[in-house]
């Protein structure tokens, strides 16, 4: 099947100027605000880290320049929709999981959940990508979630700076603003090359249009 590469020939001359440079990212930490999910969650008995989960991966799906990524000397586009997040095991370490993400949501909980349930259980470092090829590491999204913390900015490890095009994404504590909104830390790090502000923007706007689709359908 052949890709889909024309919004990024429109702005490839955009990818060639932040590549040149040694970092090129942009890191963008909002205060978020969506429907209060945390209230439904509860009752119809989800976890709500695995529905924002869903949520963010159905947006990520739906953009395209979250989607492109650099090989070699190539820019391709992800053929899978691979998530990594993070969890602490029994010894209150971190761990990574590494799953495909299902566009059913019934599918995306018990996939995830499996996921979690082995690297939680597992002492050493795993899901690492050291055994995964450069390829199959590209269509990864990575993701973490510091629910204890009310961030106003957030900073990921990089390995190369000039080859760090996988997105990160992160959120924080949730706060209830009224029976009807909530709000939450929001950090969105990705190559400046593919994606600007107005993407950035477009994730939280389509971000919150899945959440509430989400609501709606469960």
């Amino acid at each position: 099947m052949r890709v889909n590469m024309e919004k990024f020939l429109q702005r490839k001359d955009r990818f060639e100027f932040f590549e040149s440079f040694e970092n090129p990212l942009l890191n963008m930490t909002i205060r978020f605000e969506c429907p209060n999910f945390m209230d439904f969650c509860k009752k119809k008995n989800i976890p709500a880290f695995q529905f924002f989960l869903f949520c963010i991966s159905e947006t990520i799906k739906k953009i395209d320049n979250f989607q492109y990524r650099t090989l070699g000397s190539e820019v391709i586009k992800v053929d899978k929709f691979l998530l990594s997040y993070t969890v602490l095991n029994q010894e209150g370490l971190f761990n990574y999981t590494d799953f495909e993400a299902p566009s059913s949501f019934q599918d995306f909980l018990k996939t995830s959940l499996d996921a979690k349930a082995i690297s939680e259980t597992t002492t050493e470092l795993i899901n690492t990508g050291h055994d995964a090829s450069l390829k199959e590491l590209k269509n990864f999204t990575f993701v973490t979630s510091l629910p204890w913390l009310d961030f106003t900015s957030i900073e990921h490890p990089i390995y190369k700076f000039k080859s760090a095009d996988i997105p990160a994404i992160a959120w924080g504590k949730f706060s209830i603003l009224n029976k009807e909104v909530l709000q939450m830390p929001l950090s969105i790090q990705a190559h400046h090359g593919f994606v600007d502000g107005v993407h950035i923007y477009e994730f939280t706007k389509q971000l919150t249009l899945e959440v509430k689709d989400l609501m709606k359908k469960l």
